[in-house]
């Protein structure tokens, strides 16, 4: 079956940016075709959609949702820019394509499962986790250069918030800069040595939402942030103790994530670990889960994200080799 770019142009035009994605849900509901469909609320405003042929044992997933800037679509040659791409728009392309050569070749017991909120907390996959469905095996669309996902890093995510003491700045012997003690946690913090996972790799982690609002001559009385950690199987534990320890003045505050894991691989497809998370570790309902889609995780969320149509058709190839293989 050739590559519908009508569908993957009509996808990506629509804006889904996490928390807008009901009307791609209500437009996919409609255009796209399966024996049963069904729209869930998922309690936020938005949607899944499920879309079943038989009784599924193999259930293809992905998201709708994109993360901002919305990007309008561009064809160049053999490319297809915009957002959406690869993460997740090209991987809805490439599973209703898989399920519908399946299809065409008389096959029945698989699924197509659209979820919304990936990128901003899993809120579709949660709510879905919280339905009667089960079926023994899931394989989650996300780019990954064509490859399965062997095992992937988990999160840890914790709110910030250090309490110095306000002063004039010309006498900071009489106060305590906030900011100073940030940047003594980010130093003391990159010195520390969690151990390289030997499957994983190192633990990373980012700050975000920093914000300190005291004027120029003045030390900081308060600053807040968050940070957030791609822990390994060795870290994992870890992590949750070493933000548990840190000294006074310093209030921190978990937000929960989700433990490093495997995931299932198939003989004859490539794989490798990965640093990225996804639905997966959300997504109880399945005793199985794998993890392979088009594109690469470097374009995904930046200006220029991008998929290749021969990408799609490689990923249309791998679900039926897939499926085949599971069911």
């Amino acid at each position: 079956m050739k590559t519908d770019i009508e569908l993957f142009r009509g996808i990506l035009s629509i804006d889904s940016t996490s928390g807008s994605e009901r009307a791609i849900a209500e437009i996919l509901h409609r255009r796209l075709e399966a024996p049963r469909k069904t729209l869930m609320e998922v309690g936020d405003g938005t949607l899944n959609l499920l879309l079943e042929w038989g009784t599924p044992r193999v259930v293809f997933c992905t998201h709708m949702d994109t993360v901002p800037p919305y990007i309008p679509p561009r064809l160049d040659g053999e490319m297809v820019h915009g957002r959406g791409a690869c993460d997740a728009k090209g991987q809805i392309l490439a599973l209703y394509t898989a399920c519908k050569e399946l299809e065409a070749a008389g096959e029945s017991g698989f699924a197509l499962l659209l979820l919304s909120g990936e990128e901003t907390g899993s809120w579709g996959a949660k709510a879905f986790a919280k339905t009667d469905f089960r079926a023994p095996y899931l394989v989650i669309g996300e780019p990954t250069e064509n490859r399965m996902v062997s095992a992937s890093k988990g999160t840890k995510s914790f709110d910030l918030k250090f309490t110095g003491e306000a002063f004039h700045s010309g006498y900071p012997e009489f106060g305590r800069s906030a900011v100073d003690m940030f940047v003594d946690f980010v130093n003391t913090l990159r010195a520390h040595n969690f151990c390289v996972d030997p499957v994983l790799g190192a633990t990373t982690w980012n700050v975000g939402l920093l914000s300190s609002d005291n004027p120029q001559n003045v030390l900081s009385p308060e600053l807040t942030c968050r940070i957030y950690f791609r822990t390994t199987f060795i870290s994992d534990a870890a992590v949750t103790e070493y933000m548990a320890g840190l000294g006074p003045g310093i209030e921190v505050t978990p937000r929960g994530g989700d433990a490093p894991a495997e995931y299932l691989t198939v003989e004859g497809i490539p794989s490798a670990p990965a640093s990225f998370g996804s639905d997966a570790p959300h997504l109880s309902n399945f005793a199985h889960k794998a993890i392979i889609g088009p594109g690469s995780i470097r374009t995904a969320h930046r200006d220029d994200e991008c998929v290749s149509l021969r990408d799609i058709e490689t990923a249309v190839e791998n679900c039926i080799r897939i499926f085949h293989s599971l069911a």
